[in-house]
């Protein structure tokens, strides 16, 4: 089975192949250096989330094809366990769990994610019409839209234009963790 980072270096070198891409045009796109992406290409580095989606929003893909391989188009009943695919990106605060990848037919993605207590991070814009339905299934965090922080407890929803920087904290001492359903219109 192929881990996270070979899968990532070789989607990442898979897409400059594919658009011909420089490592310095690839660098100027996803705002990422060209060292960077060299290291993870050659699997030398483990790039942080917000560096993944940095790179994700460049290449106008999905942030889960650099997590897993996107899955063959479903025509079954698909079974998922969070607790099986949950990763920990850079080894930094946030536990992540594709739930289901992104696939074109259906245009979305879904996560399961777990900010660990102290974890803060803010997002730079999605590609444009790029929205985000979190939906918090355990504890409390706090959600960042429209430049305000808005505190979401057990059960509560909300939809954002994540095309626009927004952000995420957990200011407790407990785990939050929480559904995230991000939609990709149409290219």
């Amino acid at each position: 089975m192929q881990t996270m980072s070979q899968h990532l270096a070789q989607r990442l070198k898979g897409l400059r192949t594919e658009l011909g891409w420089s490592l310095d045009v690839a660098a100027r796109e996803t705002g990422v250096s060209k060292a960077m992406l060299g290291q993870i290409e050659r699997g030398e580095s483990s790039p942080t989330v917000a560096t993944l989606w940095k790179i994700a929003t460049g290449f106008r893909v999905s942030f889960s094809s650099f997590i897993e391989a996107t899955p063959e188009p479903v025509r079954e009943t698909l079974h998922r366990v969070a607790d099986e695919i949950r990763q920990q990106p850079a080894g930094e605060g946030m536990l992540v769990a594709p739930l289901f990848p992104f696939e074109p037919v259906i245009g979305f993605e879904l996560f399961e994610l777990t900010l660990l207590p102290g974890y803060q991070r803010e997002s730079e814009p999605h590609a444009p019409g790029v929205t985000e339905h979190v939906i918090v299934i355990a504890g409390e965090m706090e959600l960042l839209v429209e430049g305000r922080w808005h505190r979401l407890g057990n059960g509560e929803a909300m939809r954002f234009a994540a095309d626009r920087p927004h952000g995420y904290r957990n200011l407790g001492k407990q785990p939050a963790r929480f559904h995230n359903l991000i939609h990709y219109p149409p290219s």
